[in-house]
């Protein structure tokens, strides 16, 4: 079983000559706090604080304003055309929509949407089952505006969200004839994890707790879920060996007042998978939910501590998260410095779907698997081949120039006429471990070289100026992609 080498140190990171501030701790910061960052944003990083940058990341992500609603986002079905196959087109319009809008607010929001992009994997629920715009915009809402909140909170408002009681079931819940799903996934996902403090008989208790919220009009759907006191079951509940006439928000108050350490230690474990290690170190686990949990389960101190620890910035975290298409794409037009362009965008939407990766969709509840399952036979070559292919369309949209990858390798290696030391600093920027063998290097070079006489490089003629330098980091970076290392981020 694979284990984390990285030393729990939850001490704040102080570079040293033994473990500087440098290129790849800075790329690694953003890659786990973002989907990659520019060469100069890079720069930039490399001129400030660790800590200091670490906490304004997590200020500025708390306090950036959500993305402006849609005009649709309070539509019930009589918004839609009468005929199905217009009403048909016109969701399926807003879903998208919404899809791009929120790729866009990813690549340019950095540690909110981030986030936010963890929560969806984790207070899971599915479009397909619920199918209404203004359910999803509502959803997507909550995730962004708790994303580094309170996390108690989020689990209040998330619960009660008309996404998450039609996919949970929430809303046939009564009690008349209780329906245990969505509070058999309070505990065992969203907050507890599996068989970790709660029994069958708090599951069943808490159902008649959370029943009553009902309110849903047929004739105009999609419109606000209300509860209904007549549909609540008002009698006596024993729930984690605590006795009342319990209701939904006794539920919450119950478990986190009851459950603590359980809540914290697989919130933070879960955390730590994401932006971390997928190889917890249990330690570090328990240091980093006792702050959790000092700090009322607010998320900001969380990701402080942690994103700006010793142990985060140990080398044996780099490149030990295999993201999903998404994040994959996302990151390498992040890197190289790709000018946003809404096609690119919705294609985003699309790739993911390929994979398995279907926005507002995860597998199922549990979320998708993610790291290790993301790669797969037919998985490889399709990501391998879509980097080319995504150079390729800047390449024609830029007017059959390819400037815009020498303008990336001149951000940090201005106009050297060394091949070795120019396609090292592009291996070494793109995967921070470097590769493991010399002759892979060689290899590289061979490849950046191209076809172009040996000459020209011996005598130093060859620079960064050249005319087909742009097709040569082409070819090395098409290369590249094809390394196992390249998956990693």
């Amino acid at each position: 079983m694979p284990t984390n080498c990285a030393a729990p140190n939850a001490s704040v990171y102080l570079p040293s000559a033994l473990n500087p501030w440098n290129t790849a701790r800075a790329m690694h910061l953003y890659r786990r706090t973002s989907f990659g960052a520019s060469v100069s944003k890079i720069n930039s990083a490399l001129s400030e604080n660790p800590q200091s940058l670490v906490s304004k990341m997590v200020d500025d992500a708390k306090a950036l304003p959500l993305t402006a609603a849609p005009i649709w986002a309070n539509w019930t079905i009589s918004n839609y055309s009468a005929i199905e196959s217009e009403r048909n087109t016109q969701i399926a319009s807003q879903y998208l929509e919404w899809q791009v809008k929120w790729i866009q607010s990813m690549k340019n929001n950095g540690l909110r949407d981030r986030m936010s992009w963890f929560w969806h994997n984790h207070f899971v629920t599915k479009l397909e089952k619920y199918l209404c715009p203004s359910w999803m915009y509502d959803y997507h809402r909550l995730l962004q505006k708790h994303a580094l909140g309170n996390f108690k909170t989020f689990v209040k408002e998330m619960g009660t969200s008309p996404a998450m009681l039609v996919f949970l079931d929430g809303i046939q819940n009564t009690r008349f004839q209780p329906n245990e799903n969505y509070a058999r996934e309070l505990y065992e996902l969203f907050t507890l994890g599996v068989d970790n403090g709660y029994t069958q008989q708090d599951i069943v208790q808490t159902a008649r707790a959370l029943s009553g919220w009902n309110g849903l009009d047929v004739n105009n759907l999609c419109g606000n879920v209300t509860f209904i006191p007549g549909f609540w079951d008002p009698g006596v509940k024993t729930i984690f060996g605590q006795t009342g006439t319990w209701g939904y928000n006794d539920v919450v108050d119950l478990l986190f007042s009851q459950r603590p350490v359980q809540i914290s230690e697989h919130i933070v474990r879960k955390i730590y998978k994401s932006f971390i290690n997928p190889d917890v170190s249990e330690e570090m686990v328990t240091q980093f939910a006792t702050l959790f949990r000092n700090n009322n389960f607010e998320l900001a101190p969380l990701m402080k501590a942690m994103l700006s620890s010793e142990h985060f910035f140990d080398e044996h975290n780099f490149s030990t998260i295999i993201p999903g298409n998404i994040e994959y794409f996302m990151t390498f037009l992040n890197e190289i410095g790709y000018a946003e362009d809404a096609d690119i965008l919705t294609l985003l939407s699309y790739t993911g779907q390929d994979y398995d990766q279907r926005m507002f969709n995860p597998t199922d509840v549990s979320g998708w698997p993610g790291n290790r399952a993301w790669i797969t036979s037919s998985s490889i070559p399709f990501r391998t081949d879509s980097i080319q292919q995504l150079m390729g369309y800047y390449y024609v949209k830029n007017g059959n120039s390819l400037e815009d990858l020498r303008t990336f390798v001149r951000g940090f290696e201005s106009n050297s006429t060394n091949t070795l030391v120019i396609v090292k600093s592009i291996i070494d920027y793109l995967l921070p471990k470097g590769l493991q063998f010399e002759n892979e290097y060689n290899d590289a070079i061979k490849v950046f070289k191209a076809e172009i006489p040996e000459n020209y490089f011996t005598s130093g003629q060859w620079n960064m100026d050249w005319e087909y330098a742009p097709a040569q980091i082409f070819l090395l970076l098409s290369h590249i992609a094809l390394y196992p290392e390249f998956q990693l981020r």
